[in-house]
Parts: C-alpha cells; sequence; structure tokens
C-alpha cells in the first residue's frame, strides 16, 4: 500500500530546489511550470501545443512561457468561453475551441460542472465523482494533427495534455513522429495511464525520471536519445 505521507515527503523534497530556483510563485495547478521551465532552462522563443488549455492564465502550464519568456503556440479547449481571454491576454497563443480525438467532423457529449470546470469530461462518472455532476454539451471533435496542418506548424517544444480520460484518443489522433516534441508532459489518471505509457514507448519516448516524485499528477516524456554509435544501424 503507497504510504501517502512518506510519498507527501518525498514529493516536497524533490521540488524544493525547484522552488528555490524558480519559485515561490507560479500559475500552473501543480509543479508543472517550475518542472517545464528546469527541463528548458528558461529558454525563450520556443513552441507549445497546450491541449485542455483552461483559463488563460490560472492553472495555467504555458502562460509562464508566453509571458515571460517569448515562447508561442497552440492552446485548445473544448469550452470556447475561454477564447475571448486568450484573444485579449495572449497574443502569441492561438485558441482552438474544440473536443480533440482520434476523429474530426464528429460531436461529443461533453459534461460541464458549474463550479469547477478543471474536471470537465467527456465521462459524465468521472465528473460526477469528482461532486460535481456537469450540463451536458455537444462538442465537435477535431484531431491534433488537423489543427496543426491548419495553423501551419513544423515543429513542437512542448506538449502539455490535461483532457480528462481523453488522452489516448487524443493522442490516437497526433502524429508525434513529425512533430518530436522535446518534452511531453501529460495528466494521467489511473484509468487510462499504461495507455499513455503504452503510446509514448511504442514511438520511442521515455519517462523523465528526475521529475516522477516530484509531480504526482502528471507523466513526463521526452525522445530516448540514441548512442552515436547507433547511427546508420
Amino acid at each position: 500500500m503507497l504510504d501517502l505521507a512518506r510519498y507527501g515527503m518525498e514529493e516536497r523534497r524533490e521540488t524544493q530546489p525547484l522552488s528555490a530556483r524558480y519559485g515561490p510563485n507560479r500559475y500552473s495547478e501543480h509543479f508543472e511550470e517550475w518542472i517545464v521551465r528546469d527541463y528548458f532552462g528558461d529558454s525563450r522563443g520556443g513552441v507549445f501545443l497546450d491541449v485542455g488549455a483552461h483559463h488563460y492564465r490560472t492553472a495555467s502550464n504555458t502562460y509562464y512561457l508566453e509571458s515571460s519568456l517569448e515562447w508561442s503556440g497552440i492552446a485548445i479547449d473544448a469550452l470556447e468561453e475561454f477564447e475571448e481571454d486568450y484573444r485579449r491576454h495572449r497574443p502569441r497563443t492561438q485558441f482552438v475551441a474544440a473536443f480533440v480525438s482520434d476523429k474530426a467532423g464528429d460531436a461529443v457529449t461533453f459534461f460541464v460542472p458549474d463550479e469547477n470546470k478543471l474536471v470537465a469530461s467527456s465521462s459524465e462518472e468521472f465528473t460526477r465523482e469528482r461532486g460535481t455532476p456537469g450540463t451536458a454539451r455537444e462538442v465537435p471533435t477535431t484531431t491534433l494533427n488537423v489543427i496543426l496542418e491548419k495553423a501551419g506548424i513544423r515543429r513542437l517544444d512542448f506538449v502539455s495534455m490535461d483532457i480528462e480520460l481523453s488522452e489516448p484518443k487524443a493522442l490516437a489522433g497526433f502524429d508525434i513522429e513529425r512533430y518530436k516534441p522535446s518534452l511531453v508532459c501529460v495528466e494521467a489518471h489511473p484509468e487510462v495511464r499504461q495507455q499513455i505509457v503504452d503510446y509514448f514507448v511504442q514511438r520511442g519516448y521515455t519517462i523523465v525520471g528526475k521529475y516522477l516524485r516530484a509531480d504526482a499528477s502528471n507523466l513526463y516524456f521526452t525522445p530516448i536519445v540514441k548512442d552515436s554509435g547507433e547511427a546508420g544501424a
């Protein structure tokens, strides 16, 4: 059985160096912002894809990148009400209102809680288990490949994905070998965690072990770097 108290102590120990270097404040819900800044060394001018972006600033994994490090990219959320604030406050970000899946041109029933839209999901059970039954609305589906192609994106440095159990379907519509992001942060609920891990392993990615205890909510993936001796093999 997992010792939650001990795990919490380990998490705090792992995040102390991040807090000392990048904190104490952050915009992300958990420690995502510090981890992303640490991985990229506060490099400037990168390109991001933020799937399940939610509010333009609150609980955002990409607000700091744009506002302080001049990154640009695409933010996607099934809730179109977030679009106006992105237009006003995130000039380097293109907002797309859609439900990302493995197929474009369909529609999905999306359950949106009135009080906590962070747990909006295509799974009614998921929202109810969190004590916030959602109001159903129909949302058009698309794929990440369609969005990226339409936006003219040729490369990605960072991908953030937090879409409450819909991650496997969204990944199925994403040609990761084409865009080859250096870092991917994916929220991994137990129900879909193995599917997420399998997707990345099959495509030449590995989990970034140094962040496992620093962030219990997400998994971080990076491409496997082959030995120079394997070149041309």
